[in-house]
């Protein structure tokens, strides 16, 4: 199955400041922005390119050694964060995913802005989104 965007979704209790400094400090450019009921927003910052990096805990402990010269500088972040990566069939990707080894949470649903999203536990723990594009 193919990837065609890769999206880190940042829960933040002030999605004004965190919009202020992701966009006008460090200048990625909004792709799309949605408001729902009860006051929910999301902004959609475009980045050029994007990697997925994966380390296990000595590694974690090398770069903050690396780049802050101590350990323990690295924290679990105390909002959610989640995965969603862009597929051309959410249903085709999230049955490849579970024969993989990830755990289905929900299945493929189409949601209130025109995708079908899928909800799926990765191995190693990461909450992960399958999208397909519907427009």
């Amino acid at each position: 199955m193919t990837v065609l965007q890769l999206r880190l979704v940042l829960e933040t209790d002030d999605l004004d400041a965190a919009l202020a400094f992701y966009r006008d400090v460090v200048g990625l450019p909004e792709r799309e922005a949605y408001s729902e009921e009860d006051g929910a927003r999301v902004h959609i910052l475009e980045v050029p390119s994007a990697t997925l990096e994966l380390a296990n805990p000595q590694q974690v402990r090398f770069i903050d050694r690396s780049e802050a010269g101590r350990e323990g500088v690295s924290h679990p972040y105390p909002l959610t964060v989640r995965v969603a990566l862009e597929v051309p069939d959410a249903a085709a990707a999230t049955a490849d995913w579970v024969a993989g080894g990830a755990t289905e949470v929900a299945p493929p649903v189409e949601t209130p802005w025109r995708s079908l999203n899928a909800r799926l536990e990765a191995p190693g723990g990461m909450q992960i989104t399958a999208f397909q594009e519907l427009d």
